[in-house]
């Protein structure tokens, strides 16, 4: 057997070149999926009208479809039917295949949270002469999300992981970039190797920086 170790030391800065896209990808996926779920969750806990039904059909398909479908749906599918959309390039189409897909997951967290936080948090607010708008943002909402930290976490080392996919639609990220390296040198396993400690190198980071910030949001009520 031929394997090199010395070539997944070699191979992991210039990998590490690429990181800069991947976070993108994930980092950029995270904060629309966020806004969307946080929306969606506050349409269904009101139970508006209309809406709260298309947020349940939206979160149950998106929930059922593959992400890689959800990539092609929105890369390939869309432009073909709506020739004015031509003009997304494969990056936003990644970012906006994996916020819609992780939004519908992220809403039933928020939903959740926002469940778990005391009605009577919003009875106060109202009796001192809040607004509902001015309660939620200012009390209610600050403590859901506190609630909602580790799951937030937890789905933002799932899109850096899943952000991989993006090589399918042409995105050349750290996994395109192994791909690349790896039929390049024929060192397969050396390359896979080599990327496999960076995301879970990367993995230990956000996990280490979830929990600074659960203790920071935690102050408050200690």
């Amino acid at each position: 057997m031929n394997f090199d170790i010395g070539f997944i030391f070699e191979a992991i800065p210039r990998l590490l070149e690429y990181l800069p896209m991947t976070l993108m990808l994930a980092v950029g996926s995270m904060i629309l999926a966020c806004v969307m779920g946080i929306i969606l969750a506050l349409i269904i806990n009101n139970r508006i009208a209309v809406l709260s039904p298309l947020a349940k059909v939206y979160i149950s398909f998106f929930r059922s479809v593959p992400t890689l479908v959800t990539l092609f749906i929105f890369y390939v599918g869309i432009p073909q039917i709506l020739p004015e959309f031509t003009f997304i390039d494969a990056i936003t189409a990644t970012i906006v295949a994996l916020s819609f897909k992780n939004a519908a997951y992220l809403a039933e967290e928020f939903r959740g949270a926002l469940n778990a936080v005391d009605s009577g948090q919003m009875e106060a607010c109202l009796a001192v002469g809040m607004t509902k708008w001015q309660g939620f943002r200012r009390v209610v909402l600050p403590q859901a999300l506190r609630i909602a930290v580790p799951s937030l976490g937890n789905y933002l080392i799932m899109l850096v992981k899943e952000s991989s996919l993006a090589f399918t639609v042409g995105v050349t990220d750290i996994f395109a970039q192994t791909k690349i390296l790896a039929s390049g040198s024929f060192r397969f396993l050396e390359s896979y190797i080599a990327v496999a400690l960076i995301y879970w190198g990367l993995t230990v980071l956000l996990t280490m920086l979830q929990g600074k910030l659960e203790k920071v949001m935690s102050k408050p009520y200690r």
